[in-house]
């Protein structure tokens, strides 16, 4: 090929030459591909796209380009760009992840979104803005003034918005010559484009034969929805014999791209593979889809692809060129309808594979969408083929967001286009055609029907419901204007959707089962899905019919046509009968809902009760009556089913249904919920209002009762006395109680539910106030979970924002939890116990709740009805139910059963009801008398009803008599308020009545006794508030804090303060005994965990050497990996501990057999959870008395200064080491050697010193030390390695490191401040590390210190060791203390131990002040120089100017003494605040006061805690001659004068310390960075779960095939594996598409953890579901790195795992 292609920079000019001149260009241009395409795609088994990509350009599209342009497009294409005025709209396509904008303020609908660039340049930054993740593939509305009610512009896009008018053609700005060719040339592509993409043959092409054909065929393997991951690598690795690796590629790319070849070679060899892969896959599902194709067909289509996204770049240059190829696209084809280019790619969509339609669709995007006129052609086209569409996508295996059929949300959410498209194409009516379509199955009366709700059924049904979401965008923007044609076509698509409603009316009916138990739970959830995917549209249709009211007048008639025809199907031998009651009669007919069908679903019912409020709203009941059919409703008809619906849910609460089985349960309570009750409960109330308000309230009650199968009760006489002495079924008078219970609600429901505009005189506001009221009676709420419980409108809004800071006050979260709100006070009285959206829980828990208040207030806790608005004339006449005789029979009755409560079944939730009811009609009672005028007659008379006595024969008391006998009755306790309230309210209306009669005209008096009570009222509240300042005075003790004695307190060396001796008592958590800490008792332990650690660390690159070989001994200033323990403090005896973890174990051995998870704890590691506190531990350490007392000897006075000691150690050692090599070169007898040997005075190297432990500590110290080995090197336990000691010294510098650096970020004092399980931990760890030499091999111990020492104080032994410059020491200064006793042990010369810590630690500190000098980056910058010239900073200087010359003057110059010193004591300080650490565990001399809190000084106090002058550089001074020689060894090294050659780098003094990343206050940047982080592993692809380590701030790829790399010999994800490079196996991340953060530890721990980003009411977004804007919550952020500082994130992840047993199931390897 290579050599065909060679000549290519003439060959462009050239053929685009000959196709200027060409007659017939079409032949020529397929000629070219023809010959040219399949040399350059597809020439082997792998693609190779980069080189495909450099020579289509060049042979292929590099012509297209010229002949385009006429000239270079080079200079072609910039003119253009130049020439074409910028777009107004910015239409960028969004990638999967990006963030998305919409204002809720200023958005048409939710569907109008901004990209972050729009949006933060646009004036919705300031708004209540939400933003969510894309799913890809929509764009960004900015610019489009359809889309936005205000600030359609961002400020980028406004100054494309010139003033010339919109609708002048783009092509007068092209040269003509120019818009013939680009018609060409765009018809000829865009044509070969369509036909290679929709080309159905496998052997032949269109157009394009080759002349020399190759044999060679692809296996092509396509995606689907069905299939899993874990299917097709298990196929592939099968069927075409790769590897793992290689079929996850694969799969990766079949899931990416839609499909891939998986076999390159002949005919035969590919259609093998295929068969196979069919075979295999064809076993539980449909089989995936193979196909064998030429090679040259998938070059051309491989090319086809690059042609569209080509031409989608080049009309990016010119909105002429994108007009031309709009044009060219929908220009009809030869074949008249369905032929243009854009209907065959759209209505072959559902064939293509993923990648194709992803790149037609984009192209759509960028032409037919971003070109106004054309938008609309192309919206008449997919309306046209709608139906098509549709049902292509229900038989798709690719979801909706790969289906042209998603288009429809850019489309009909237009509101200009979605108006035309109703008018001119029956938008509405098509639509919902098509769903009835595709709902087939219905019963004789012609219902729906739905088969099991298989999975495959819901999948099916979730494809159909797309098409309501279409209906939903259709409807979201309300008509202004309404034109005929729209009345006309909206009423069309009224019919359609009544015709849909109509199907649903009585649907799943259900019969209550007697006997036995339902067998098998009947199909319920399609039909409520159906519901609650309709329940948008429903209430949508009735604010469309709102806004007209010849259109409500229409749909309100044609509605109660279909009400009827569905009515006269139901009345099939329902016979009539006839009540009476208290002298009123009725006809109805026999039904019993206990034993006939009956169904929850009614929606015609409930449309019309919808429409009937809209009358009354609107007022078109009251304008026109004439034209509505008023008065042929018939009320007894709009009832009936309604009605028998809350009985249903009557008769199931008094559990009659409990044999239907869950299915019903689970009906009546989405019958209830949030999501429906808006279209179906409240509706059902509503219609029963409607109802009463049209009839004879007595008649309306008898129907009830009857229906609620209670009339015999009231009906009869004393029927309730001989109900309970015939000593009946106990159920059965449960039931009945109940069912007159609920009756009893609904008729206080259907009385006081008056806050829907409409019903009541309010307006929507007023509604929602009382919903988030309601809420906040039961207990504070969450924005969220308040957001949850009120119903949202078709834009996802509550409405809840504008009124709640009218009703209740927010209240901010703390460091956890949320932020809540509470309900004003004030607001209480508006509390209604019986708020009909209540569930019964709710409701008592709000009864509670407020009772509890009113106690609190110390009002009475009656909770009285409260003011109701009042109705609209429509509804007006319902309040006489109230003052009905019906009514007051059934109070009086309940009231005589109480009164007489021992002869009869009554319950005191009925009594409750009544009460309620009688307070609602005085409440009624008293606005009516408030509202009348002079003139007016009195209709509404309750308290005189009340007060009458019944008739003859039984003369039954009053209800008033009753209520005055009950005030006193024993047995009422609790209603007793409720009645004194009642009573009070009853004399208040007895006066006011009086008033009116008598002095109509004093209104004034009335006024002054109202101001008169005001008075009192208020005063009782003053009265009240000074008793209760009276109780609440305060009495405050303060405690002295324990005198410290003013003695200096040292830490080391002879000096050392003596402490007394305290005896030390524990306690076993597991056998409760106690005992005594001693050297020689049984030993006591402390569960502890070790854990390797890099959170000091400075170096996170560093590779790890092999574990077996790695020499610990010097510890690296980067401290790239130490390791910590830690504890939880719990003491337990060895033993006891030892019998718990066997036990542990052979737990965890049986559990292993019958199941195999993970526990949150490591039994083979030796994990076990501590077992008072649970807190995770893999080790325990022993419990010891100061081991320091137990290895000193008598100190003989005068002890050597530094040089003399140092000359004594160094003989020592060099004894030992000659020792050593004799004993390895003869064996001659050990005498002979001592004499010969000039031994130093009392040094006896063959001494062996007792060990002073008892077995079982000896047992301890070397558990723990083995544990600390393993663990701190990774390596198999050996307790016999020289390395555990080293460990055991590294973990307890490391872990003093760790709490130094705590309290220093915390500015906290060193001491005084530590919780007792860390001051217990570090003890015990300090204590350990200072014995456990006794349990380690002397010889061992001994060569360490010498090697230690030697990096100080050289040897002629021990050569090339780390230079001065690579040793952290603080480690080396505990290992040389803590090794030091294994040499003083054979020393009989009288030196103390102490001795050797004082030099030692003298000796550490100076060659660290020249570790300090010689890498401090001086700049002597500007600051007030106080050059004080205090000795401190001339002896800095001076030994400064030593330093300079012992490295041959490469240091520099610096001449401020006080900078220097500055330097030095900011470097040193940590190093001494950890030795203050380290000798105050090791030798337990108590703090100084001064340094337990935080005062100036520190610094002297330290140094005097550690015996070291003030003037550090003193110790230099007194020590000149030998350190001369030591600090010249120090910087001749070679190391040291590289580093000061700059060609390496050193550590700086004081360490910065670690903080995890700075996160960005706004969460969006952290989305958009995730939305532009690709998978660094499979080029260039988004990756589906980007996640940033908070440690070090990478993003990775987690939880996919592609990112998986092998460790220890197992798969793990992104994020397992970068824990092990970066947080030595425990990781912190933030998971950014889901706003969580996630810890790791190990391959089998992890949890997730709330994030710190929180939105403005104080709640996280876990998941990103609720879109508030999000704000970084610092006080968290900083939690989170406590808990990391701390190391206890794997003790997090432990309790965690521990409270949530679903979180051990998850494969944490695999993030």
């Amino acid at each position: 090929l290579v050599t065909e292609a060679t000549p290519v920079a003439p060959l462009l000019p050239k053929s685009c030459h000959k196709w200027l001149q060409a007659n017939d260009l079409q032949k020529e241009v397929y000629q070219h591909l023809a010959y040219y395409v399949p040399k350059i795609y597809c020439r082997g088994p792998n693609p190779a796209p980069q080189r495909e990509d450099m020579l289509a350009q060049h042979v292929l599209l590099g012509p297209m380009e010229w002949y385009l342009c006429g000239e270079d497009p080079a200079f072609g294409f910039p003119k253009l760009e130049q020439a074409n005025k910028p777009s107004h709209l910015c239409g960028r396509v969004f990638k999967v992840g990006e963030p998305t904008y919409s204002c809720r303020d200023c958005a048409v609908d939710p569907t109008c979104v901004l990209c972050m660039e729009c949006f933060l340049g646009s004036i919705h930054r300031e708004h209540r803005y939400r933003m969510t993740t894309s799913g890809g593939g929509g764009f960004c509305d900015c610019g489009d003034t359809e889309a936005w009610k205000e600030g359609p512009y961002c400020q980028k896009h406004e100054l494309n918005t010139s003033e010339t008018a919109e609708e002048e053609d783009p092509l007068v700005h092209l040269p003509e010559d120019m818009v013939v060719r680009a018609y060409n040339i765009f018809a000829i592509t865009f044509k070969y484009a369509v036909d290679i993409l929709t080309w159905e043959k496998e052997n032949e092409l269109p157009g394009l034969e080759m002349i020399e054909k190759s044999d060679t065929y692809y296996c092509m393997l396509f995606n689907d929805e069905v299939h899993t991951y874990e299917q097709v690598i298990y196929t592939l690795q099968k069927a075409v014999n790769c590897t793992q690796k290689e079929a996850i590629g694969f799969a990766t790319t079949v899931d990416r791209d839609g499909r891939r070849s998986v076999r390159y070679g002949d005919f035969q060899y590919c259609d093998q593979a295929k068969s196979v892969i069919v075979r295999n896959t064809s076993r539980q599902t449909k089989p995936l889809k193979v196909q064998v194709m030429h090679s040259s067909i998938v070059a051309h289509q491989s090319f086809g692809l690059k042609l569209l996204t080509w031409l989608g770049s080049v009309i990016g240059y010119s909105d002429g060129l994108r007009r031309i190829l709009c044009q060219v696209g929908l220009q009809e084809g030869p074949d008249g309808e369905n032929s243009s280019l854009v209907d065959k790619l759209m209505l072959y969509d559902s064939k293509l594979w993923k990648g194709a339609r992803n790149v037609y669709h984009q192209l759509f995007m960028s032409s037919l969408l971003m070109d106004l006129k054309y938008k609309k052609l192309f919206a008449i086209r997919f309306a046209r083929n709608y139906e098509r569409l549709q049902s292509d996508f229900m038989k798709d295996d690719h979801d909706r967001e790969f289906s042209i059929a998603d288009l429809s949300i850019q489309i009909f959410t237009v509101p200009s286009l979605a108006r035309m498209l109703i008018t001119e194409e029956n938008l509405m009516t098509t639509i919902i055609k098509t769903f009835m379509d595709h709902l087939r199955h219905r019963d004789i009366q012609g219902r729906f029907q739905f088969e099991r709700y298989t999975a495959l059924q819901a999948f099916k049904f979730r494809r159909v419901q797309s098409l309501i979401v279409d209906l939903k965008y259709v409807l979201i923007s309300k008509p202004t204007e309404w034109s005929d044609d729209l009345r006309h076509k909206f009423l069309e698509g009224f019919d359609a959707f009544l015709e849909l409603l109509k199907c649903m009316q009585g649907m799943d009916p259900i019969t209550r089962q007697v006997g036995q138990h339902i067998e098998m739970e009947p199909e319920w959830e399609a039909a409520f899905t159906l519901q609650m995917k309709l329940t948008l549209v429903i209430s949508m249709m009735q604010d469309w019919c709102a806004l007209d009211e010849k259109v409500l007048i229409e749909a309100y008639k044609k509605c109660l046509t279909v009400l009827m025809q569905c009515h006269s199907g139901f009345t099939d031998g329902e016979q009539p009968i006839v009540l009476s009651m208290c002298g009123h009669s009725v006809e109805t007919i026999r039904y019993c809902v206990s034993q006939e069908k009956v169904s929850i679903h009614l929606p015609v019912s409930r449309l019309l009760a919808g429409l009937h409020v809209l009358l009354s709203k609107t007022e078109v009941a009251y304008k026109f009556p004439e034209l509505l059919p008023l008065s042929e409703l018939s009320p007894p008809m709009l009832i009936e089913h309604p009605l028998r619906c809350l009985v249903l849910c009557a008769q199931v609460h008094a559990g009659m249904w409990r044999r239907n089985g869950f299915s019903l349960v689970n009906q009546i309570y989405y019958y209830h919920n949030v999501k429906c009750r808006r279209e179906m409960f409240d509706k059902d109330i509503v219609m029963l209002q409607t109802g009463v308000s049209m009839m004879d309230p007595n008649h309306f009650l008898m129907i009830m009762l009857s229906r609620f199968e209670l009339y015999q009760i009231f009906s009869t006489p004393d029927y309730g006395k001989r109900f309970s002495t015939e000593n009946t079924n106990k159920d059965v008078v449960q039931q009945n109680n109940t069912l007159i219970e609920e009756m009893l609600y609904l008729i206080i429901m259907i009385v006081g539910e008056r806050f829907s505009p409409g019903i009541g005189q309010v307006n929507a506001t007023d509604e929602i106030k009382r919903e988030i009221i309601h809420q906040l009676s039961i207990r504070p709420m969450a924005h969220s979970e308040l957001v949850k419980a009120l119903p949202e409108d078709e834009n996802r809004e509550t409405g809840m924002e504008s009124v709640i800071e009218e009703v209740a006050c927010f209240k901010k979260p703390g460091l956890t939890g949320r932020g809540l709100y509470e309900l004003k006070p004030e607001c209480a009285r508006n509390f209604n116990l019986y708020f009909y959206h209540f569930s019964r829980a709710e409701q008592s828990k709000a009864e509670e709740a407020q009772r509890k208040l009113k106690r609190q207030n110390r009002e009475d806790t009656a909770l009285p009805p409260p003011a109701l608005p009042p109705f609209c004339p429509l509804f007006a006449s319902l309040v006489n139910i109230l003052q009905s005789d019906v009514m007051l029979c059934i109070m009086g009755t309940i009231l005589q059963w109480a009164v007489e409560h021992n002869g009869y079944a009554w319950s005191e939730s009925m009594l409750q009801r009544v009460l309620h009811l009688l307070g609602m009609a005085l409440q009624e009672e008293k606005q009516h008398l408030e509202n009348l005028n002079e003139e007016n007659v009195v209709t509404f008379t309750f308290t005189q009803k009340i007060s009458r006595p019944g008739e003859a024969p039984n003369n039954s008391p009053s209800i008033l008599a009753m209520l005055e006998t009950l005030q006193n009755a024993p047995h009422l306790e609790v209603h007793k308020d409720m009645i004194r309230w009642i009573l009070k309210m009853l004399k208040m209306t007895e006066k006011r009545k009086a008033e009116i009669a008598r002095l109509r005209r004093e209104k004034i008096m009335a006024q002054m006794s109202e101001m008169q009570r005001h008075f009192i009222n208020e005063n009782k509240e003053l009265f009240q508030q000074t008793l209760e300042e009276l109780d609440t005075s305060t009495s405050g003790v303060h405690e002295n804090s324990p005198v410290i004695s003013d003695a200096k307190l040292t830490a080391l060396g002879p000096e050392q303060t003596r402490v007394a001796e305290h005896r030390q008592v524990v306690m076993c958590i597991l056998c409760q005994e106690e005992q005594e800490v001693k050297v020689d008792s049984r030993a006591m332990v402390l569960a502890a965990f070790i854990q390797r650690s890099t959170v000091l660390s400075k170096n996170r690159n560093k590779i790890t050497p092999d574990p077996e070989k790695y020499d610990p001994l010097f510890m690296h200033p980067d401290l790239s990996c130490g390791t910590h323990t830690g504890s939880c403090g719990h003491i337990m005896h060895a033993h006891c501990w030892q019998r718990y973890f066997d036990a542990v174990q052979a737990k965890e051995q049986r559990r292993q057999q019958r199941l195999r998870v993970h526990t949150s704890y490591d039994v083979e590691n030796g994990e076990f959870l501590c077992p008072l506190c649970e807190c995770l531990s893999n080790t325990v350490i022993p419990l010891l008395p100061p081991p320091r007392v137990l290895f000193n000897r008598l100190d003989f006075s005068g002890q050597p200064n530094l040089t003399q000691w140092i000359k004594t150690i160094s003989q020592q050692i060099k004894v030992l080491y000659l020792l050593r090599d004799e004993d390895g070169a003869s064996n001659s007898g050990n005498a002979e050697k001592m004499d010969q040997l000039q031994l130093p005075e009392g040094f006896r190297p063959d001494f062996k010193p007792k060990n002073p432990y008892s077995e079982s500590i000896k047992e301890m110290l070397t558990t723990f030390g083995t544990a600390t080995y393993k663990v701190g090197l990774k390596v198999h336990p050996n307790e016999e390695d020289p390395r555990v000691p080293i460990m055991c010294w590294g973990s307890c510098a490391y872990t003093i490191q760790t709490i130094e650096r705590i309290l220093a970020d915390e500015d906290k004092p060193l001491f005084g401040h530590l919780p007792c399980r860390q001051d217990d931990c570090l003890t015990s760890l300090t204590r350990f590390a200072a014995a456990h030499w006794t349990v380690s091999s002397l010889p061992a111990v001994q060569t360490h210190f010498c090697t230690l020492l030697a990096s100080l104080v050289p040897n002629e032994k021990n050569g090339n060791l780390p230079c001065i410059l690579d040793i952290d020491m603080f480690h080396l200064l505990v290992s040389l203390v803590l090794s030091f006793p294994a040499i003083h042990c054979q020393d009989f010369s009288g030196v103390s131990l102490g001795t050797g810590d004082l030099h030692l630690f003298h000796l550490v500190t100076m060659a660290h002040i020249i570790q300090i000098l010689l890498t401090s980056s001086t700049e002597e910058n500007g600051m007030d120089q106080e050059n004080t010239n205090s000795e401190e900073e001339v002896a800095v200087l001076t030994l400064y100017k030593f330093l300079c010359q012992c490295t041959g003057s490469a240091l520099k110059e610096i001449s401020s003494g006080w900078h220097l010193w500055r330097n030095l004591k900011a470097g040193i300080m940590p190093f001494l605040r950890c030795s203050a650490l380290f000798f105050h565990y090791l030798n337990g001399v108590p703090a100084p006061s001064e340094i337990q809190v935080n005062g100036t000084n520190q610094f002297e106090h330290l140094c005097s805690y550690l015996s070291l002058p003030n003037n550090l550089t003193c110790l230099f001074q007194e020590n000149s001659e030998i350190l001369n020689t030591l600090i010249e060894s120090w910087c001749s090294n070679s190391e040291v004068k590289r580093y000061l050659e700059g060609k390496r780098h050193a550590i700086s003094y004081a360490r910065e310390s670690n903080k995890l990343i700075d996160l960005p206050d706004d969460y969006s940047c952290l989305i958009n960075q995730a939305s532009n982080f690709s998978c660094p592993k499979s080029g260039g692809d988004k990756s589906r779960a980007p996640t940033l380590c908070l440690v070090c701030g990478t993003m990775l790829c987690s939880q996919s095939y592609c990112c998986q790399t092998e460790l220890e010999g197992e798969d793990v994800g992104a994020c397992t594996a970068h824990t092990y490079t970066c947080g030595s196996g425990v990781g912190i991340f933030l998971r950014v598409r889901e706003c969580q953060v996630l810890f790791l530890a190990g391959k089998t721990k992890g949890c997730f953890y709330p994030p710190p980003y929180l939105d403005d009411y104080g709640e996280t977004d876990q998941g990103l579901r609720r879109g508030n804007p999000l704000h970084l919550c610092k006080e968290r952020f900083k939690k989170i790195q406590k808990l990391w500082q701390q190391h206890s994130i794997t003790e997090e992840i432990g309790h965690a795992q521990e409270a949530n047993q679903t979180l051990v199931g998850i494969d944490w390897q695999h993030l």
